[in-house]
Protein backbone atom coordinates (compact mmCIF):
# COMPACT_ATOMS: atom_id res chain seq x y z
CA UNK A 1 0.00 0.00 0.00
CA UNK A 2 1.34 3.45 -0.94
CA UNK A 3 1.82 6.00 1.81
CA UNK A 4 -1.07 8.46 2.03
CA UNK A 5 0.25 12.01 1.64
CA UNK A 6 -2.92 14.00 1.05
CA UNK A 7 -6.64 13.62 1.73
CA UNK A 8 -9.23 15.76 -0.04
CA UNK A 9 -12.94 15.88 0.70
CA UNK A 10 -16.01 17.45 -0.77
CA UNK A 11 -18.28 19.29 1.69
CA UNK A 12 -22.02 19.24 0.90
CA UNK A 13 -23.30 15.67 0.89
CA UNK A 14 -19.91 14.37 2.05
CA UNK A 15 -18.48 16.04 5.15
CA UNK A 16 -21.77 17.92 5.54
CA UNK A 17 -24.55 15.34 5.52
CA UNK A 18 -28.32 15.78 5.40
CA UNK A 19 -28.18 19.51 4.72
CA UNK A 20 -25.86 20.28 7.66
CA UNK A 21 -24.24 23.72 7.60
CA UNK A 22 -21.51 23.08 10.15
CA UNK A 23 -18.98 20.34 10.73
CA UNK A 24 -19.35 17.73 13.42
CA UNK A 25 -17.63 18.67 16.67
CA UNK A 26 -14.83 16.13 16.23
CA UNK A 27 -14.07 16.73 12.54
CA UNK A 28 -11.33 19.34 12.94
CA UNK A 29 -9.72 17.36 15.77
CA UNK A 30 -9.53 14.27 13.55
CA UNK A 31 -8.02 16.31 10.71
CA UNK A 32 -5.43 17.75 13.12
CA UNK A 33 -4.43 14.24 14.13
CA UNK A 34 -3.93 13.39 10.46
CA UNK A 35 -1.81 16.49 9.96
CA UNK A 36 0.37 15.49 12.91
CA UNK A 37 1.22 12.39 10.88
CA UNK A 38 2.23 14.50 7.91
CA UNK A 39 -0.98 14.10 5.90
CA UNK A 40 -2.22 17.24 4.16
CA UNK A 41 -5.97 17.93 4.12
CA UNK A 42 -7.79 19.75 1.33
CA UNK A 43 -11.42 20.90 1.46
CA UNK A 44 -12.65 20.57 -2.14
CA UNK A 45 -15.94 22.37 -2.58
CA UNK A 46 -18.19 24.47 -4.74
CA UNK A 47 -18.45 26.86 -1.80
CA UNK A 48 -16.73 30.24 -1.50
CA UNK A 49 -13.39 30.68 0.27
CA UNK A 50 -14.62 32.85 3.21
CA UNK A 51 -17.41 30.36 3.94
CA UNK A 52 -14.91 27.49 4.04
CA UNK A 53 -12.63 29.46 6.36
CA UNK A 54 -15.52 29.82 8.78
CA UNK A 55 -16.41 26.12 8.60
CA UNK A 56 -12.82 25.11 9.41
CA UNK A 57 -12.18 28.05 11.78
CA UNK A 58 -10.10 26.04 14.28
CA UNK A 59 -7.65 24.85 11.62
CA UNK A 60 -8.32 27.34 8.81
CA UNK A 61 -4.67 28.28 8.22
CA UNK A 62 -3.40 24.70 8.42
CA UNK A 63 -5.32 23.13 5.53
CA UNK A 64 -5.82 23.75 1.82
CA UNK A 65 -8.92 24.72 -0.12
CA UNK A 66 -10.38 24.14 -3.56
CA UNK A 67 -13.19 26.68 -3.83
CA UNK A 68 -15.90 27.58 -6.32
CA UNK A 69 -15.69 24.18 -8.09
CA UNK A 70 -12.06 24.72 -9.03
CA UNK A 71 -12.06 28.45 -9.82
CA UNK A 72 -9.83 29.18 -6.84
CA UNK A 73 -7.38 27.25 -4.67
CA UNK A 74 -5.48 28.26 -1.55
CA UNK A 75 -2.89 26.63 0.66
CA UNK A 76 -1.50 27.91 3.98
CA UNK A 77 -3.35 31.18 3.49
CA UNK A 78 -1.90 31.83 0.02
CA UNK A 79 -3.71 31.68 -3.30
CA UNK A 80 -2.39 28.94 -5.59
CA UNK A 81 -4.72 29.48 -8.55
CA UNK A 82 -7.66 31.52 -9.79
CA UNK A 83 -9.76 31.14 -12.93
CA UNK A 84 -12.12 33.76 -14.36
CA UNK A 85 -14.83 33.74 -17.03
CA UNK A 86 -15.04 35.85 -20.17
CA UNK A 87 -17.23 38.81 -19.19
CA UNK A 88 -19.32 38.76 -22.37
CA UNK A 89 -20.15 35.08 -21.93
CA UNK A 90 -20.85 35.63 -18.25
CA UNK A 91 -23.32 38.41 -19.01
CA UNK A 92 -25.09 36.16 -21.51
CA UNK A 93 -25.43 33.44 -18.87
CA UNK A 94 -26.67 35.92 -16.27
CA UNK A 95 -29.29 37.28 -18.67
CA UNK A 96 -30.54 33.76 -19.37
CA UNK A 97 -30.85 32.97 -15.66
CA UNK A 98 -32.75 36.18 -14.88
CA UNK A 99 -35.23 35.39 -17.66
CA UNK A 100 -35.92 31.85 -16.47
CA UNK A 101 -38.80 31.47 -14.04
CA UNK A 102 -37.98 30.04 -10.63
CA UNK A 103 -34.23 30.65 -10.93
CA UNK A 104 -31.94 32.91 -8.91
CA UNK A 105 -28.46 33.98 -10.03
CA UNK A 106 -25.35 34.26 -7.86
CA UNK A 107 -21.96 35.47 -9.09
CA UNK A 108 -18.84 34.49 -7.20
CA UNK A 109 -16.01 36.92 -6.53
CA UNK A 110 -12.90 36.32 -4.43
CA UNK A 111 -14.37 37.32 -1.07
CA UNK A 112 -18.10 37.69 -1.66
CA UNK A 113 -20.97 36.52 -3.84
CA UNK A 114 -23.15 39.03 -5.67
CA UNK A 115 -26.90 38.66 -5.96
CA UNK A 116 -29.79 40.73 -7.25
CA UNK A 117 -33.00 39.30 -5.89
CA UNK A 118 -36.36 40.43 -4.56
CA UNK A 119 -36.76 37.05 -2.89
CA UNK A 120 -36.15 37.81 0.79
CA UNK A 121 -36.25 34.11 1.64
CA UNK A 122 -33.37 33.41 -0.77
CA UNK A 123 -31.24 36.19 0.71
CA UNK A 124 -32.03 35.03 4.25
CA UNK A 125 -31.19 31.43 3.33
CA UNK A 126 -27.79 32.38 1.93
CA UNK A 127 -26.87 34.67 4.81
CA UNK A 128 -28.40 32.94 7.83
CA UNK A 129 -28.45 29.27 6.85
CA UNK A 130 -25.51 28.78 4.46
CA UNK A 131 -23.59 31.65 6.13
CA UNK A 132 -22.30 33.04 2.86
CA UNK A 133 -20.70 36.43 2.43
CA UNK A 134 -23.28 38.12 0.21
CA UNK A 135 -23.29 41.50 -1.51
CA UNK A 136 -26.74 42.54 -2.79
CA UNK A 137 -26.37 44.64 -5.93
CA UNK A 138 -28.90 46.82 -7.74
CA UNK A 139 -27.53 46.05 -11.20
CA UNK A 140 -26.38 42.45 -11.51
CA UNK A 141 -24.32 43.38 -14.59
CA UNK A 142 -22.20 45.86 -12.60
CA UNK A 143 -20.28 43.38 -10.45
CA UNK A 144 -17.01 45.21 -9.66
CA UNK A 145 -14.66 42.27 -10.22
CA UNK A 146 -14.11 39.45 -12.66
CA UNK A 147 -16.58 36.58 -12.63
CA UNK A 148 -15.32 33.26 -11.34
CA UNK A 149 -18.42 31.09 -11.01
CA UNK A 150 -22.01 31.82 -11.99
CA UNK A 151 -24.58 29.75 -10.12
CA UNK A 152 -28.21 28.89 -10.71
CA UNK A 153 -30.34 28.34 -7.61
CA UNK A 154 -33.71 26.57 -7.88
CA UNK A 155 -35.49 26.17 -4.56
CA UNK A 156 -37.67 23.35 -5.90
CA UNK A 157 -34.59 21.46 -7.11
CA UNK A 158 -32.37 21.65 -10.16
CA UNK A 159 -34.42 20.23 -13.03
CA UNK A 160 -33.02 22.37 -15.84
CA UNK A 161 -29.52 20.93 -16.20
CA UNK A 162 -30.04 19.91 -19.81
CA UNK A 163 -31.14 23.44 -20.69
CA UNK A 164 -27.88 24.95 -19.38
CA UNK A 165 -25.73 22.21 -20.89
CA UNK A 166 -27.39 22.55 -24.29
CA UNK A 167 -27.10 26.34 -24.32
CA UNK A 168 -23.71 26.92 -22.69
CA UNK A 169 -21.95 23.56 -22.34
CA UNK A 170 -19.72 24.13 -25.37
CA UNK A 171 -18.42 27.43 -23.98
CA UNK A 172 -18.13 26.76 -20.25
CA UNK A 173 -18.14 23.91 -17.75
CA UNK A 174 -21.67 23.18 -16.51
CA UNK A 175 -22.01 21.03 -13.40
CA UNK A 176 -24.79 20.10 -11.02
CA UNK A 177 -23.28 20.69 -7.58
CA UNK A 178 -26.19 19.81 -5.32
CA UNK A 179 -29.92 19.27 -5.26
CA UNK A 180 -30.70 22.98 -5.65
CA UNK A 181 -27.53 24.35 -7.30
CA UNK A 182 -26.01 24.28 -10.76
CA UNK A 183 -22.68 26.00 -11.46
CA UNK A 184 -21.09 27.38 -14.60
CA UNK A 185 -17.35 28.07 -14.61
CA UNK A 186 -14.73 28.73 -17.31
CA UNK A 187 -14.36 26.01 -19.95
CA UNK A 188 -12.25 23.03 -18.87
CA UNK A 189 -12.18 24.21 -15.25
CA UNK A 190 -13.36 21.88 -12.50
CA UNK A 191 -12.21 20.75 -9.08
CA UNK A 192 -9.54 18.53 -10.61
CA UNK A 193 -7.77 21.38 -12.44
CA UNK A 194 -7.24 23.18 -9.12
CA UNK A 195 -6.36 19.88 -7.44
CA UNK A 196 -3.65 19.22 -10.05
CA UNK A 197 -2.13 22.66 -9.39
CA UNK A 198 -2.02 21.99 -5.65
CA UNK A 199 -0.36 18.62 -6.22
CA UNK A 200 2.19 20.23 -8.53
CA UNK A 201 2.88 22.92 -5.93
CA UNK A 202 3.40 20.27 -3.25
CA UNK A 203 5.16 17.78 -5.55
CA UNK A 204 2.71 15.01 -4.58
CA UNK A 205 1.61 12.17 -6.86
CA UNK A 206 -2.17 11.77 -7.21
CA UNK A 207 -1.74 8.05 -6.53
CA UNK A 208 -0.74 8.96 -2.98
CA UNK A 209 -4.04 10.75 -2.38
CA UNK A 210 -7.55 9.96 -1.14
CA UNK A 211 -10.65 11.83 -2.29
CA UNK A 212 -14.09 11.68 -0.67
CA UNK A 213 -17.04 12.74 -2.84
CA UNK A 214 -20.72 12.27 -3.53
CA UNK A 215 -21.71 14.19 -6.66
CA UNK A 216 -20.91 14.82 -10.32
CA UNK A 217 -18.59 17.74 -9.60
CA UNK A 218 -16.35 15.31 -7.66
CA UNK A 219 -15.86 12.79 -10.46
CA UNK A 220 -12.74 14.32 -12.02
CA UNK A 221 -10.76 14.19 -8.77
CA UNK A 222 -12.15 10.75 -7.92
CA UNK A 223 -10.79 9.51 -11.26
CA UNK A 224 -7.34 11.01 -10.55
CA UNK A 225 -6.50 9.73 -7.09
CA UNK A 226 -5.14 6.38 -6.01
CA UNK A 227 -7.99 5.87 -3.53
CA UNK A 228 -11.39 7.31 -4.53
CA UNK A 229 -14.02 6.96 -1.79
CA UNK A 230 -17.69 7.69 -2.36
CA UNK A 231 -20.50 8.21 0.13
CA UNK A 232 -23.08 5.45 0.50
CA UNK A 233 -25.74 8.14 0.12
CA UNK A 234 -24.58 9.03 -3.42
CA UNK A 235 -26.52 7.75 -6.40
CA UNK A 236 -25.43 4.58 -8.17
CA UNK A 237 -23.69 6.44 -11.01
CA UNK A 238 -21.41 8.19 -8.54
CA UNK A 239 -20.84 5.13 -6.33
CA UNK A 240 -19.54 3.29 -9.39
CA UNK A 241 -16.54 5.64 -9.39
CA UNK A 242 -15.46 4.76 -5.85
CA UNK A 243 -12.97 2.10 -4.85
CA UNK A 244 -14.74 2.13 -1.48
CA UNK A 245 -17.99 3.51 -0.09
CA UNK A 246 -18.47 4.86 3.44
CA UNK A 247 -21.24 6.23 5.64
CA UNK A 248 -19.24 9.15 7.06
CA UNK A 249 -15.88 10.72 6.27
CA UNK A 250 -15.03 10.94 9.97
CA UNK A 251 -15.33 7.18 10.49
CA UNK A 252 -13.13 6.58 7.45
CA UNK A 253 -10.50 9.02 8.75
CA UNK A 254 -10.50 7.27 12.13
CA UNK A 255 -9.88 3.98 10.34
CA UNK A 256 -6.85 5.54 8.69
CA UNK A 257 -5.58 6.83 12.05
CA UNK A 258 -6.06 3.39 13.58
CA UNK A 259 -3.99 1.80 10.81
CA UNK A 260 -7.00 0.01 9.34
CA UNK A 261 -6.86 2.15 6.24
CA UNK A 262 -7.79 1.84 2.59
CA UNK A 263 -5.49 0.21 0.10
Amino acid sequence: MRKIKLIASDLDGTLLLNGAQKLQSQTCEIIERLMERGIIFIAASGRQYPNLLNLFAHIKDKIGYICENGCMSCLNGKMISQETMDRKLGDEIIQAITEREGCEVMISGKKTAYIHSKNADFIKYMQEVVHYYITPIDDIFSVPEEYMKISVYEEAGINSANYWINNFGERCTVQVSGTIWLDMVPKNVNKSTAFAKILQHLNIDAQDCIMFGDNYNDLEILSMVGCPIVMNSANADIRAHGKYTVDTVENALLRILDGDGFE
